[in-house]
């Protein structure tokens, strides 16, 4: 079934942050090692700090308007209720922009860019440059419904289209993504080229199964290993095992902002700044409030062993997305390096690179004029 589209507002009930504010308070904080900082994990002295301003501070009335600021709405797509905002800018309907999110991101990380991509001309910009933006919260995350097991990220990009195409309507579109947003705007683009005209990426997902060729793609390889190693425990847990975390995170709000914030920390451009000049404390809360009101994230978490379960995200040998693809360099993404541009053209029919000057992992969030920017100037290269 599919169809039945209904207006969608954020609403968290007086008592239901009550109750969520108090086991913040009540919260009994573990041993920390003295002196290890964000080395061991989230970072006590930070963890502290911001649980206070949780407790105490934080607005949340403010942030739940924040989140209303932009039209949202839910609609039936096979199993699922997906949860969407559609903003229609000067583009009027003519140029829709589908943006996926990742893990432990949400629509949120993209507030700052919504009014600059749909309405170019408020920021002295063109006209001509606007999208129209459609940003669905994953399956299992955020404020969509959730599955009654794993889904992956290619039968996300099927439900996706349909969304695009079957619900709203448009027989063409564009998408762009990054973390399991950019594995999403993958398989987009490799399994719905009939509808998606481009893709963007400040993420690379997929690969080819081609071994490393010569010394730069082996000592990148290499690289990718080590930094798997030492970052990427969450990712083995998740992918295999993902329950056990689910049962020791339910009802555990600190626990969750815990295990958010230090992706946040570990991800982050943070080489010229602190994570607080990064992000806002609210920024950061309000995120996490996405989870933890939507009781998000054990399903979120699922969707890592969903990856696997669909058979994980190499390509064949001679198989990559056709479609006129965009990638964003971020220099401070850490874990997911850039893979040499060699590696990234056997995935994909790249047509344009960027070498950011500066972000991280969450991109847009981390720097949406960047964003917006090379966005913009992908859908005018490729004549989107």
């Amino acid at each position: 079934m599919t169809g039945s589209i209904t207006p969608f507002r954020v609403s968290w009930g007086p008592d239901s942050v009550a109750a969520v504010l108090d086991k913040v308070r009540a919260y009994r904080f573990p041993p920390a090692p003295v002196g290890g900082g964000w080395s061991y994990g989230c970072d006590e002295t930070f963890l502290k700090r911001l649980c206070a301003y949780w407790a105490d501070d934080f607005d949340w009335r403010a942030a739940e308007a924040t989140l209303n600021t932009f039209p949202q709405f839910t609609a039936q797509v096979g199993d699922f209720q997906l949860h969407y905002v559609h903003v229609i800018g000067e583009a009027g309907g003519r140029r829709p922009l589908l943006i996926t999110h990742g893990w432990p991101g949400s629509v949120y990380e993209f507030w700052d860019a919504i009014e600059k991509l749909a309405f170019p001309s408020r920021f002295g910009g063109r006209a001509q440059d606007a999208f129209d933006l459609v940003i669905p919260s994953l399956p299992g995350f955020g404020f969509s419904s959730k599955p009654t097991r794993p889904i992956g990220q290619r039968a996300t990009a099927a439900l996706f289209n349909k969304l695009m195409v079957d619900v709203l309507g448009y027989s063409h579109y564009a998408a762009q993504g990054g973390d399991w947003g950019g594995l999403v705007t993958g398989y987009l683009g490799l399994n719905h080229a009939d509808h998606v005209r481009a893709v963007h990426l400040n993420m690379m997902g997929l690969r080819s199964a081609t071994p490393p060729q010569d010394e730069i793609e082996r000592a990148w390889a290499n690289q990718s290993r080590q930094a798997m190693q030492m970052m990427g425990a969450y990712f083995m847990l998740q992918a295999s095992k993902p329950q056990s975390l689910a049962w020791a995170m339910a009802d555990n709000p600190v626990g969750q902002a815990a295990w958010i914030i230090e992706r946040f920390h570990d991800w982050s451009d943070l080489r010229a700044k602190t994570l607080e000049q990064a992000y806002s404390l609210d920024q950061l809360l309000t995120n996490i409030m996405i989870y933890v009101m939507n009781d998000a994230f054990t399903t979120s978490v699922w969707y890592y062993r969903g990856l696997m379960e669909e058979g994980g995200s190499e390509l064949p040998p001679g198989v990559r997305v056709e479609v006129p693809t965009a990638f964003a360099n971020f220099p401070g993404e850490t874990l997911y390096a850039a893979p040499p541009k060699t590696v990234a053209a056997r995935a994909y029919n790249i047509v344009r690179w960027t070498d950011m000057p500066k972000g991280g992992h969450f991109a847009c969030m981390e720097e949406p004029d960047l964003f917006v920017e090379d966005v913009r100037a992908f859908a005018s290269q490729v004549g989107y």
